[in-house]
């Protein structure tokens, strides 16, 4: 059964870090791309961030640029997002997906492009 599941949410204070994974299962994460998306209540989902299955090309959205850092270990299976100077506005549930097709800088932050999703871990940043 192809399953991928996001760990590691939590509440943590603004100016904090914290780090979420996504862990396949049923699948070798080899030969995919990850996104990790965000949904806050009452908006919309964001595409937050893109790896390829090689590490060599990362998307970030500029809400989140310069503050988190998407990596993989293929060893693993695992894909994580650290996340540092948290803000309020970061507090939603996140989510991974995963898709086979390599996704440029005008697909990687659309959900439709994704074949495979966790069900979602939640980030709270509250003080």
């Amino acid at each position: 059964q192809v399953q991928l599941v996001e760990s590691g949410g939590g509440l943590v204070q603004p100016g904090g870090s914290l780090r979420v994974s996504c862990a396949a299962s049923g699948f070798s994460l080899d030969h995919y791309v990850i996104g990790w998306f965000r949904q806050a209540p009452g908006k919309e989902r964001e595409g937050v961030s893109y790896v390829s299955p090689l590490a060599t090309r990362k998307y970030y959205a500029d809400s989140v640029k310069g503050r988190f850092t998407i990596s993989r270990d293929n060893a693993k299976n695992t894909v994580y997002l650290q996340m540092d100077s948290l803000k309020a506005d970061d507090t939603a549930v996140y989510y991974c997906a995963a898709s086979s097709k390599l996704l440029d800088g005008t697909k990687w932050y659309r959900g439709i492009y994704y074949d495979n999703w966790g069900q979602g871990t939640q980030v709270t940043v509250s003080s």
